[in-house]
């Protein structure tokens, strides 16, 4: 099959976060986070891991950007570590935190490798978790000091900014299910901490558009497109309601500096009341002018029925049970080409990016040392000949950053999800690049599906 050729200019990268792969966690002046404290409480993750070593990434940063640079990898997308940099979550700057990342980003630049800096990547300061965190209005203020700073020190060579990655996750699994840190389980404070996220988006769009006029700057958002399982009402229902709460909750303030009308009422009953943390002036704020958006994407949501709450993960409905990632998620790439092109439609950002997508697969290094992931190869087609089509239908599709570069500390699974093209050994930290980065670092040479 003859594809049609990425452009030229199109950006191809990987993506990895601060506590996934940095380690390090008390060396240097760096203070906890909450995703430390939520490591530390029994039950939580699903191994017992955490993240004081990960990849030591922290040790191993040169090597990681030669593997990078080896893998023809345009630009990397990492976030920065909050209480590595500003352990007190506001005030000075740690300097041994912040050269870190100043060495880092010049590794990078030397290699001709794009960095592109996540401000926020759920690692938040201990300190502020125990002032609220994203419940305490005052973290807006706080984010967009912080922001200022890290702009202040690394502007003049970072070009590309991402306030926050998925705001759904921080507010929904981390205030309202509990599965994430600070481990709540509250359906309004979910709603209260989703609310001051979006607003400490737009205050940290002030500071970098004050800090300097050369710079790219928006968020990241984890969509997923619905579908309804069928024609009937309650089907279509149940799809409104996923919609409205897991996407357009998000993307209608960054956009529209509105709330979706049709989850208004809904959303108060579940606060049960007005959303009094929604003050005036808050939603014009969230409405910055955005140079792109970046876009997680791993899945599709069939509804069926109505699910549990609004805003809520929709319940496991699978047309595909045999194609289906460790994570049990369903490899749906045609998902990926719809969603594309109704965020193009309705939002009209001025460019979108895909800043996440990927699959979590087990296959493991074999007698020789290889390691043949074919299934992540399949994946990766099947996405990259997504993208295509969103191209070739007028997407102003600008570029993909795979997730991940390297195994990780996978959150509340802790290390037994693999999504990295490279293989980590987490005894040895031995890094091997899995058939999928070779195919990766093809496509990103030839431009065409491999």
């Amino acid at each position: 099959m003859n594809w049609k050729a990425f452009p030229q200019d199109f950006l191809f990268g990987a993506a990895t976060s601060s506590f996934q792969i940095e380690g390090a966690t008390d060396v240097d002046g760096r203070s906890a986070s909450i995703w430390d404290q939520f490591c530390l409480e029994e039950g939580r993750i699903a191994d017992g891991s955490d993240g004081r070593r990960a990849c030591e990434h922290y040790l191993r940063y040169r090597d990681d950007v030669a593997l990078m640079k080896r893998l023809n990898l345009q630009a990397y997308r990492f976030s920065l570590a909050w209480p590595r940099v500003m352990p007190r979550g506001t005030g000075p700057i740690n300097e041994k935190g912040i050269t870190f990342y100043e060495r880092l980003v010049d590794e990078l630049l030397g290699a001709g490798i794009e960095p592109w800096v996540t401000l926020y990547h759920w690692d938040l300061p201990a300190v502020l978790g125990e002032r609220g965190g994203w419940l305490n209005r005052d973290i807006t203020q706080h984010f967009a000091e912080y922001t200022e700073k890290m702009v202040a020190r690394l502007g003049d060579r970072v070009k590309h900014w991402i306030t926050h990655n998925e705001p759904w996750c921080i507010a929904t699994l981390g205030y309202r299910k509990g599965e994430h840190a600070p481990g709540l389980k509250d359906p309004r404070s979910g709603w209260i901490a989703a609310h001051h996220v979006l607003l400490s988006h737009g205050l940290a769009m002030q500071a970098i558009r004050s800090a300097r006029s050369d710079l790219q700057a928006g968020i990241v958002l984890n969509l997923t497109p619905g579908y309804a399982a069928s024609d009937s009402l309650p089907d279509q229902e149940a799809l409104r309601r996923f919609d409205g709460g897991f996407n357009r909750w998000y993307l209608d303030p960054v956009f529209k500096g509105s709330l979706p009308s049709d989850m208004i009422a809904e959303v108060e009953e579940e606060c049960g009341g007005a959303l009094d943390f929604v003050h005036s002036g808050d939603l014009s704020l969230m409405r910055q002018d955005m140079d792109f958006l970046g876009i997680n994407y791993y899945s599709r949501g069939i509804l069926r029925g109505a699910e549990d709450a609004a805003g809520q993960k929709p319940p496991q409905v699978i047309l595909d049970p045999v194609d289906l990632t460790d994570m049990g998620w369903e490899v749906a790439p045609q998902g990926l080409t719809d969603l594309l092109l109704l965020v193009q439609n309705e939002y009209q950002p001025k460019a979108l990016y895909i800043t996440e997508n990927g699959a979590a697969y087990d296959e493991a290094p074999d007698a020789s040392g290889r390691i043949r992931d074919d299934r992540r190869i399949r994946y990766l087609k099947k996405h990259a000949a997504a993208m295509l089509e969103a191209l070739e239908q007028g997407v102003n599709l600008k570029g993909y950053f795979q997730w991940s570069l390297l195994d990780n500390f996978e959150w509340a699974y802790g290390y037994q999800k693999r999504f990295g093209m490279v293989w980590v050994d987490y005894e040895t930290q031995e890094r091997t690049p899995k058939d999928s980065a070779y195919w990766y670092r093809d496509l990103i040479q030839q431009r065409i599906i491999p």
